[in-house]
């Protein structure tokens, strides 16, 4: 399935350097100090709670992010994460993309009691379903099934696993 991301045109210069006329550059600056908090803390509840209050997530309970996790500095409002999942060291999750001639939107939406693997990067307008499972070092560009174990790049889906027998 195709990603569900909003396109905009640019004209001019590359997107990217287009980006202060999409997004504040005060919100840019905040968001990214906050994340680089977040990033070394190793105290899921003060973690949790600068991503819900200070980057406006919407992130369940218990649910926790390793070190380093890097969220989208831009846009962490179109993340939403279900309860007791986790996610691995090192994982990016982006809410947009800037290219040459357009940037996309998109929401991320990450159910409950799923795992990401370490160092996998997730990009704008997906879903991973409840129970999914994403192997260590995967590109998530399509929606994952609840339940499925996926891994790689291109990912591909491994197995369909029970909910009820995994141990996050």
């Amino acid at each position: 399935m195709a990603r569900k991301i909003t396109r905009y045109p640019v004209e001019g210069p590359n997107a990217l350097w287009q980006i202060y006329r999409t997004v504040s550059p005060f919100k840019g600056v905040k968001n990214f100090i906050f994340i680089q908090i977040a990033r070394y803390c190793p105290i899921l509840p003060m973690k949790n709670w600068i991503y819900r209050h200070m980057l406006g997530m919407k992130v369940g309970k218990h649910t926790a992010f390793g070190l380093m996790v890097m969220v989208d500095v831009f846009f962490p409002e179109k993340i939403t994460i279900g309860e007791n999942s986790v996610i691995g060291y090192n994982t990016t999750i982006l809410a947009h993309e800037y290219l040459i001639k357009e940037y996309r939107l998109g929401e991320v939406r990450i159910g409950e009691n799923v795992l990401i693997g370490a160092n996998t990067t997730i990009l704008p307008g997906v879903t991973i379903g409840d129970g999914a499972v994403v192997a260590a070092g995967s590109v998530v560009h399509k929606d994952v099934a609840p339940g499925v174990f996926v891994c790689g790049n291109p990912l591909r889906e491994l197995k369909r696993t029970s909910t009820e027998s995994e141990s996050i």
